[in-house]
Order: structure tokens, then sequence, then C-alpha cells
């Protein structure tokens, strides 16, 4: 491709020394960041003892491709090196540039210091897998990984209901608590991961309880704000993290070029895809009303494919489909996102609630918006948790009003796919 190094091309008159070039070009290019597992000296084999003809009836290796994009997202810790001098950042990037993991691998670099961190999201389901990371550090863990808002409750704030105790009173209330907290109970350091989502008030909030010199680090995608918590001002009109240093992430490490390519258009103008080509992404047509039902079939389809149940995540835009609506009004929300994590059968869930996760294979069922004002920002994270293979289901019509003539381009180049219904449905 263009810009490859020279030292990545061997040409005819370079073949009488190849191995000499090959560890040259490694060791150059790329980056030393690990040593050849076995297992990848094992594919590395195979494909050179191969012919150079792809077989276009093989589908991809999507464990082959996950292992790759998982090798490009720890490089990323480059960035947290060659920004080790600066105690507060706000690294901003779009989709899939592995700002989780750097998140993070940044608590864990923080708490090998010593320091009492605080590993902050919104989202509950992110929050547990955040908690599920850490839980396996044998040395120092954070002080506290998890949602905002439990961590208010833990410090002492009484218990309320409804979205002014969330939005106003609880952050108030943790305000006012923080000014007597001992120094030991400070934290002194602040992640939050997916920060677009926390509000000024829970920023103000969340700081009052830091030390005087604390390093604060948000990841954020300035894009994916679904909802729309900036809108409304700090106290004092000012933001938050506006003395924060800005890192840009723009390079796409966790999603195929197929599917980066879909959402491109949401993720702004320095927005670099970097992963594998991968499977076309697979379009299915139907009326907004049948999404529900025409999803479900592209689960069982996708089964009778061979992709494992445990891969896939069907993501609805609207109203929940009924597995999950049960956990939600059973209030046993803790028990599903512990089957997620569990990673053990399919998922179905909200493109609200699935940010910052991802899965092997997405079906997107458009089955509708509550506010099309939102609509974009909502597609946005539905069609950027796909590592391997997304699956778009729903009206053209009402895909094109809600992402726009750009997205309707890119799924112009998907696939059309009927799923076939398996033996006996």
């Amino acid at each position: 491709m263009a810009g490859c190094p020279r030292s990545l091309v061997l040409g005819k008159e370079d073949t009488a020394s190849a191995a000499e070039l090959v560890r040259t070009a490694i060791e150059r290019e790329g980056g030393g960041a690990s040593s050849l597992a076995p297992v990848f000296m094992e594919r590395i084999v195979r494909v050179l003892n191969g012919t150079l003809a792809h077989d276009e009836t093989k589908p991809l290796d999507p464990k082959e491709l996950e292992d790759v994009q998982d090798h490009l997202t720890e490089r990323q810790s480059v960035l947290l090196k060659a920004t080790r001098s600066l105690p507060r950042i706000r690294f901003t990037g779009g989709a899939g540039s592995g700002k989780t993991w750097l998140a993070v691998e940044k608590a864990r670099l923080l708490c090998k210091q010593g320091k009492r961190v605080g590993l902050f999201s919104y989202n509950k389901g992110l929050s547990q897998y955040l908690q599920d990371r850490v839980s396996t550090w044998r040395h120092a863990q954070p002080a506290f990984t998890g949602e905002f808002h439990e961590y208010a409750r833990r410090l002492g704030v009484p218990d309320g209901t409804g979205p002014a105790y969330f939005e106003e009173e609880l952050p108030q209330l943790l305000k006012d608590l923080a000014v007597s907290l001992q120094h030991e109970q400070r934290l002194d350091a602040i992640i939050v991961d997916e920060a677009q989502d926390f509000a000024p008030l829970w920023w103000e909030a969340l700081l009052a309880t830091t030390t005087d010199d604390a390093e604060i680090y948000a990841f954020l995608d300035d894009h994916q704000d679904v909802y729309r918590r900036w809108s409304n001002p700090s106290t004092d009109g000012a933001s938050p993290l506006e003395d924060l240093v800005t890192i840009h992430i723009d390079e796409n490490l966790r999603n195929t070029r197929k599917i980066a390519e879909t959402f491109r258009s949401f993720a702004g103008d320095h927005f670099t895809p970097r992963g594998s080509t991968g499977l076309p992404v697979r379009r299915v047509e139907c009326a907004t009303e049948d999404a529900l039902d025409v999803a479900g079939d592209c689960i069982d389809a996708l089964i009778e494919e061979g992709w494992a149940n445990n891969q896939i995540a069907m993501l609805t835009t609207k109203e929940r489909h009924p597995i999950h609506k049960e956990y939600f009004e059973n209030g046993t929300t803790t028990d599903y996102w512990r089957e997620f994590h569990a990673n053990e059968s399919e998922f179905y869930g909200h493109v609200l609630g699935f940010k910052g996760l991802e899965r092997s294979v997405i079906v997107l069922c458009v089955n509708g918006f509550k506010d099309l004002s939102r609509a974009a920002e909502q597609l946005y994270v539905g069609l950027s948790r796909a590592r391997s293979l997304l699956v778009v289901v729903g009206d053209s019509d009402l895909l094109e009003e809600a992402g726009g003539r750009d997205l309707k381009v890119a799924l112009s180049r998907a696939q059309a796919w009927t799923p076939e219904m398996p033996v006996g449905r």
C-alpha cells in the first residue's frame, strides 16, 4: 500500500539474503512491543507454506483478526509512555481506538506507583467490565472501580430516586460531603472512561474528592455524546475539563476496515482505520416494525453458519428485546451484565447500554428511535461495536433519515443478505 516502508518489501534482487532482511524488518518496523508468541509463529508458518492465492470460499478466521486487533491496541501504550509527565490529560478519539484499554493500563501503572486511584465509567456494563479487569491484578488495585453514583453512595451520600436526584442532588450532596473527607480518603488520581457521559456537575463533585495535586485522565469520544449532558452548564459556567491537555487518538484498531468504513462519517475528519479488511458488512432490509423478528432470524442463521452464540450480540435502537426487557423489569440488571461478561451465550442489549463494549458479531436492529435528534450518535455506537462482522437490520429510509447520506452510501456497499432459516423453522 502507499507509504509502505521499503524495508517491508522484498524484491527479486533481495531473495539471496531474505532471512536477514526479514529479521531486520521485524526489528526495525515491528515496534518491539513483544516477542513472537508460538501461536503466532504457527499461523505464520501455515501462511508461508501455502499458496498466495486467496480462497474466497473460506471465511476469514475472526479469532486471528481479533488477535491482531488486540496486538495493535497494546501498542497504544506508547501514548502513555510519551505523556507520563503530564498529570492532567484529555484523551479523545473515535470508536475502536483503544481508549478503554488505555484507561485500564493507566490505572494499573498509577496503582503500581502506590496512588489511590478511582477508575470510573457511567454505564453499568462497562463498569462491570472494568471491575473484572482489575480484579485479576495480583498487587495494588484501584481504591474504587465502577459507577460514579455508586462511589457517591459508598462515601455516604444517601440513596434517592428520579432524574433530578441523579443529575443534580447527588453530585451536590457529594460536593458537600467531600469537604470533610480526610486526606487518606481522597483520591490521588481519577480516570474516567467514556468521559463524555459524565455531566459537568458530576465532574465537579468527583474532583472535590481528590487531593490538591491529583492526576486527572479523561478518555472520551466527543461524537458519542448520546446523553447530551454537556448541554447543561456547570455551576460557574466553565468546563471542569478545560485545563486538561488534549491528546488525540485518531487510529481505529478494534474494528475491521469494512466495519470502520461504515461508521466513518460519524467519527470525525481525522479518523483512520488500521485494521484488516475483514468480512463484508451485511445489510438486511425490512420494515421497522419487523426488525426485531428479522434480527432474531439473523442470529439463528449466523449460528447455523458456524458462529458461536457467545460471539454474537443483538443491539436495538428503540424498544428493548424481550429478554433484555425481562431483566430490566425484574430489577436484575446485575445478573444481566454478569451473564454478558461470562461470555457463554448470545446477548441482547440496547445501544445506549453497550457503549465501550464489543463482540465479534453485532446484529444492529434498527427498530426505531425515541428521539431522532439523537439517532446519529446511537447509530455510531451501534455500528462500531462489532469487531469481525456487522449485520445491519432495518428500513433504508429510516437509516438515511437518522444517519444521513454518507451512511446511505456506506451501506450501499454492504452485502445484501437474507438470513436462511435452519431446517425445522
